[in-house]
């Protein structure tokens, strides 16, 4: 149904805001066409950013006329079919190259636009798309990766994510929000989700309505990273399965109307939530549809998205397999071998983990074995070294107009390299960015790595790097904390080695880096990496 633009006499409104009141970003669509069939040069500069509502952004740099495009796959889940047909497309089209981003989705690179309409054509077929996967428009909804294999899970969201999916695909009612927008559904209780950093998330919960317990989720809204940061906060209210798509219209209809479009700086639901607080978000929902309050979560922990190794599912005699994607980076070659090998051992399913990973799941009992001897899980290691197993990383300036260093190989050789050099007994996750606006989710890390330019010691720009230390989202969910110092990136394997040693050194057995970093303090950390720096006269 039609709804009214109050926003639209607004005097302060930003440039964007004003584009977008002449044209829905979801036109592009109708555009396409056109384009291919004319070539880049047939498309205004001012039409790039539109793009985004299909999925595409100009790669670095814009005039080449080479688009990124993402793809969504909800809750992770791929069939046979599509995960042939992503394959098939990495192949035709994107240099042999397939990534899985931080939300599950995966990103092909050196597109032109002569091929977009037969790679929209061939999504279609298989059921997938990439509308929506960019813009300010509900981007791919995160969930359990696990889900209906899980034996962690309060309830299997399959249905609930893609009726939810489906329903805002390609919807005009919403395809003009303020600014992006980061929905999760999950009822895994070890918050596979990453709630409390996404502007609108379920998590498992129980109430006891009428003499019954009822299976279903709390609310938490208003999380986000970037340059500045929030934890989304849960609301009091219960809603139960078959509630979700009417809660997540109702939250998003509030921050379509109520969100802030005046600058884009602060138009992320997070800020409205900052502002209004829960109890008033609360009250605004309630004026939409009539919930209980709240019931008991059942969040039990955090695994950040991890499922390394053989485990049991909840149908008897199966087993699912997490394995190591190092950095999220896929080639055609591995592919089309998942596709076999998912196949022949299993029904055929590939699912994407928001910790770039894969898991294969349904696998008997007895083919596991057999499974784990092919040569593919030789590189895609089911049980990764410590270093390399927990290294997330953006995109980098490889393809991103954004970023301001390299990233995703440089993530690999570090990891590699600590590998080489350390050895402990609890991971270490190191997330690496290539700019503030944190696709690989520097905030939630143990360390994170953000690039940045500085001048070295012959007063020349080169690429370089600050250290934040501490983010977790367990229980005390917090951010990590930066550290003063900035190193050039050439000596930032051994400046990590130097660091990490420090923490081995003084560590209790068993003592994750996090809890170290609790009982130490940021000031021993800033001290013990100003050490550091004052031995490394090539480290500014």
């Amino acid at each position: 149904m039609a709804y009214t633009k109050h926003w639209a006499n607004q005097e302060k409104l930003s440039k964007e805001e004003k584009a977008k009141l002449e044209k829905d970003g979801l036109d592009i669509l109708d555009d396409i066409p056109y384009y291919a069939r004319n070539g880049f040069d047939s498309i205004p500069k001012e039409e790039w950013s539109f793009f985004k509502w299909a999925g595409l952004y100009l790669q670095k740099p814009k005039e080449d006329g080479y688009f990124m495009m993402r793809v969504n796959i909800p809750s992770g889940v791929m069939t046979n079919e599509q995960l042939k047909t992503l394959a098939g497309i990495a192949k035709d089209y994107g240099r042999d190259v397939l990534d899985i981003t931080t939300r599950q989705a995966v990103q092909f690179h050196w597109l032109q636009i002569e091929q977009i309409p037969d790679i929209f054509d061939r999504l279609e077929k298989v059921g997938l798309s990439s509308v929506g996967a960019c813009g300010d428009i509900m981007r791919t909804i995160v969930g359990n990766p696990l889900a209906g294999i899980d034996p962690n899970e309060l309830l299997d969201t399959r249905e609930i994510v893609n009726d939810v999916y489906h329903y805002f695909q390609r919807n005009r009612d919403f395809s003009n929000l303020p600014r992006k927008y980061k929905i999760s559904i999950s009822a895994n209780v070890d918050n596979a989700q990453n709630a409390e950093i996404n502007c609108l998330s379920f998590v498992p919960a129980v109430k006891v309505i009428d003499g019954k317990e009822v299976s279903g989720f709390h609310v938490y809204v208003g999380g986000g990273l970037a340059a500045k940061p929030h934890l989304a906060k849960p609301l009091n209210v219960f809603v139960r399965p078959e509630q979700v798509k009417d809660v997540t219209i109702a939250v998003t209809t509030i921050f379509r109307d109520y969100g802030y479009r005046e600058k884009r700086t602060r138009a992320r639901l997070k800020f409205l939530m900052a502002d209004w607080g829960p109890e008033k978000f609360t009250e605004k929902l309630s004026e939409y549809i009539e919930l209980p309050e709240k019931g008991e979560e059942r969040l039990t922990g955090w695994n950040a998205g991890y499922f390394y190794g053989v485990h049991e599912q909840k149908q008897e005699g199966l087993r699912y397999v997490g394995v190591n994607v190092p950095v999220g980076r896929l080639h055609t070659e591995e592919l089309y071998e998942l596709v076999r090998i998912s196949d022949q051992y299993g029904n055929g399913e590939v699912r994407t983990s928001n910790s770039q990973n894969i898991v294969i799941p349904n696998i008997p009992e007895d083919q596991v074995e057999a499974m784990l001897n092919e040569k593919l899980f030789e590189h895609l290691l089911p049980e990764p070294k410590s270093f390399m197993g927990y290294a997330v990383s953006c995109t980098g300036i490889e393809y991103c107009n954004l970023a301001l260093v390299e990233t995703k190989e440089r993530m690999k050789n570090v990891a590699d390299h600590l590998d080489e050099a350390l050895s402990l007994e609890v991971p270490i996750r190191l997330h690496m960015v290539g700019c503030p606006n944190a696709c690989g989710q520097r905030q939630i890390a143990d360390i994170g790595l953000q690039g940045i330019k500085m001048k070295n010691k012959d007063k020349k720009m080169v690429e370089a790097f600050e250290i934040y230390v501490g983010g977790t989202l367990s229980e005390s969910a917090q951010f990590n904390e930066k550290l003063k110092g900035k190193i050039e990136a050439g000596q930032l394997d051994g400046v990590l080695v130097q660091f990490l040693q420090v923490f081995k050194q003084e560590k209790y057995r068993g003592e994750t880096f996090h809890s170290y970093y609790q009982r130490v303090g940021l000031p021993h950390l800033q001290e013990t990496l100003d050490e550091i720096l004052a031995n490394n006269v090539a480290v500014n």
